[in-house]
Parts: structure tokens; C-alpha cells; sequence
């Protein structure tokens, strides 16, 4: 059906908040027309129970990122403040013998808008994920509006692919010890 490679791909998201979102996503572009490889942790996949935050960061790198090539951040209202959100970025900015850097890029979902500013159609660097913003900034990450033309999709998809070596990442922020308070989010348009 299309010219471009099919990548896997590591779906980053707020499990509580954009779980249908993340469904909608996966079964319209990887499953039913086939544009890629989900590879994303589901709710449950990791009992954290009895874990240290280290032995999660590095389940999530050796056993779901480390198989995937680009990352995806589906961005809602609470995701800018989501530890988990922050450690899978960072994980797929970490180039390593095994696990090989992802592409990255950032998709709005609708409840975005909703839940910042609706009538307003570009995102607050305030309210989404840091690390996500830093590689915004420095050329390596690119952030999208919601959409479900597939050719879209499946292009951006393939560019973030293309960039992963072509620009150096910044994964030189500390990763999230903890979910951040709302009273963090700073709420200042740039």
C-alpha cells in the first residue's frame, strides 16, 4: 500500500486518561491498515509492585523500547507531569550497545485543547512533557495535531525514523523521580 518501510513503534501515554486514545490510534494505523508494529507496554504489562523505580526504567528500556524504533507521545491534559511518560523518553533517546535510539514525536490529542484552551491551536511548552519540549527545541523531535489520515501518520512516523541519527538528541534533563504536582505546571504561554 505505501512506499515507506513499516516501523515498529513505542507508543508513550497516560494509561488512566487517553487509554481510547491510544486503542483508536493503534488499531486504525497498525492493525487495520497495517502502517506499523505496536510495541507499547499495557496497563498491567509490569506488576511495580515489589520494584524499584531503576527496575521499571529498565524493564520498559530491555523489554519494550529496546525492539521498537520511533516513539510516540500521545500528549493529553496530565501527561507533562507523568514519570513513566518521562522515563520512556529518555529511554528512547539512550543509544546503547543493545538498544539503539528511537525516533520521537509528539501527537495533541483533542483533549489537549479541551482541557488547556480550546479555542487556542498550538500547544503551552508548560504543559507538555519537558524532555519531549527540550527535543522540540533542539530540531530532534517534532509535535503534531491529532489526525487520522494515515498517510500523515505513516510519513511523520517515517521521519522521525529518518532523524534519529541525522540530530542529536538532549537527554540531558534528570529523569522524573516522582509524577509532578499540578502545582508545578508553571501555565506561562511562550
Amino acid at each position: 500500500m505505501f512506499d515507506i518501510p513499516k516501523h515498529k513503534v513505542f507508543i508513550s501515554y497516560h494509561h488512566d486518561n487517553d487509554e481510547e486514545y491510544k486503542k483508536r490510534f493503534v488499531e486504525v494505523f497498525g492493525e487495520i491498515l497495517d502502517g506499523f508494529i505496536d510495541k507499547s507496554v499495557e496497563d498491567g504489562d509490569i506488576d511495580d509492585t515489589n520494584l524499584s523505580a531503576e527496575q521499571i526504567y529498565k524493564i520498559i528500556r530491555d523489554e519494550y523500547i529496546k525492539d521498537s524504533t520511533v516513539t510516540i507521545v500521545l500528549i493529553g491534559i496530565e501527561i507533562w507531569r507523568r514519570k513513566h511518560i518521562d522515563w520512556e523518553i529518555a529511554t528512547s533517546l539512550w543509544n546503547g550497545l543493545k538498544n539503539k535510539r528511537n525516533g520521537l514525536l509528539g501527537i495533541l490529542l483533542p483533549t489537549y485543547h479541551n482541557g488547556i484552551n480550546p479555542e487556542y491551536k498550538k500547544y503551552n511548552p508548560c504543559t507538555i512533557p519537558p524532555r519531549l519540549y527540550d527535543n522540540i527545541k533542539c530540531g530532534y523531535a517534532k509535535i503534531y495535531e491529532w489526525t487520522e489520515d494515515v498517510n500523515f501518520i505513516i510519513k511523520i512516523i517515517h521521519e522521525a525514523y529518518e532523524r534519529r541519527f541525522k540530530v542529536k538528541p538532549d537527554n540531558s534533563r534528570e529523569r522524573f523521580k516522582y509524577n509532578k504536582p499540578y502545582l508545578v505546571n508553571r501555565l506561562v504561554w511562550r
